[in-house]
């Protein structure tokens, strides 16, 4: 009896595989579904049915009609008649400008922000900066001196009080010139002030300037001071300054500087030409020990151009020159 068991067993080991029958996997007297592959991708497109062929017009039954490939294609970023990326539906731009509004009403609404605008964008806040705070060793034998630059404001961002002070002179004689200005400054771009106001000189002659000059930023990072100066004498002069800031470190910082000078008519009280009057071009190296408090050694060249020049000759002083500075930059 064993042996006729083993036999057996052994005649139905060698059957294949694919005489199975596999149609006893799906449910009792219903057809196995024919499998989509334009559907799920795996045919290239010229060998599938148009896109818009009518779902029953596709193979297979209902199911299987459905183009799942289509969603691939709906995500595509690059498919034809796709919206960009950037698009703005145009629902986005319906509707009030503040969506408050539709909830409480602009006459609620309004007031808070008014208010808001007050708090955030109207804010007072004041700076005082000493710019240039400097003693001056002259290279060629000549007298050294002293320089102050300084300027503090008062305000917001729009609207401001502006008032600047600078002047020079030599160490143990006489103050040579010196400027007390009173502006107001109103914000006419992101990055410029118009300002206008009074400027009282003590020094060299007692005199009172009108000013009006533009403040700011300028493209790559320069730092642009000019204004014209019309006197109580009529004299009108004007001046530019321009400075960059150069980060070499965190601390350690190049500025190169310069500054110039004009004047629209002779002022022979002041020893000044018509024409451009003087240059001065510098070089300062800072190292900030706190941003507030940064000392500085650097080299500047003075010069005395056209008739102003002319007339530093005619009294015998030297119309130019370089001079080795040491100074201190603060503001709080």
């Amino acid at each position: 009896m064993m042996r006729t068991v083993l036999l057996a067993g052994a005649l139905l080991l060698p059957t294949p595989l694919a005489a199975q029958d596999h149609s006893g996997h799906g449910s009792k007297g219903e057809p196995v579904p024919e499998m989509d592959h334009c559907a799920m991708g795996h045919l290239p497109p010229e060998q599938c049915p148009p896109e818009d062929t009518p779902e029953e017009d596709m193979p297979g039954d209902g199911m299987s009609g459905m183009d799942h490939g289509a969603h691939d294609k709906m995500s595509g970023k690059s498919a034809p008649g796709a919206a960009p990326e950037g698009a703005v539906p145009a629902r986005a731009l319906e509707g009030p400008r503040h969506a408050a509004d539709a909830i409480w009403g602009r006459e609620a609404m309004e007031p808070s922000r008014v208010q808001l605008a007050r708090n955030n964008g109207g804010m007072k806040t004041g700076m005082i900066l000493v710019e240039r705070l400097e003693a001056r060793i002259a290279t060629d034998g000549g007298p050294d001196g002293y320089v102050w630059d300084a300027q503090a404001w008062y305000g917001g961002d729009l609207n401001r009080v502006v008032f600047k002070t600078e002047g020079e002179g030599e160490f143990g004689g006489e103050l040579e010139d010196a400027e007390i200005q009173a502006l107001f400054s109103r914000a006419i771009g992101p990055f410029f002030d118009l300002q206008a106001g009074a400027r009282f000189d003590p020094e060299p002659h007692s005199l009172t300037h009108l000013v009006v000059g533009v403040a700011g930023l300028a493209p790559y990072m320069f730092h642009v001071d000019g204004a014209l100066f019309l006197s109580d004498r009529g004299d009108l002069t004007a001046r530019i300054e321009a400075e960059y800031d150069q980060k070499i470190t965190r601390r350690l910082i190049l500025q190169p500087r310069i500054e110039a000078e004009f004047a629209a008519q002779d002022i022979p009280e002041r020893e000044t030409g018509a024409g451009f009057t003087g240059i001065e071009p510098g070089l300062r190296l800072r190292y900030e020990i706190v941003p507030e408090f940064a000392p500085y050694i650097g080299v500047e060249y003075e010069a005395k151009l056209g008739g102003t020049a002319d007339i530093a000759r005619a009294r015998g002083a030297d119309p130019d020159g370089f001079k080795a500075v040491i100074g201190l930059r603060t503001w709080f």
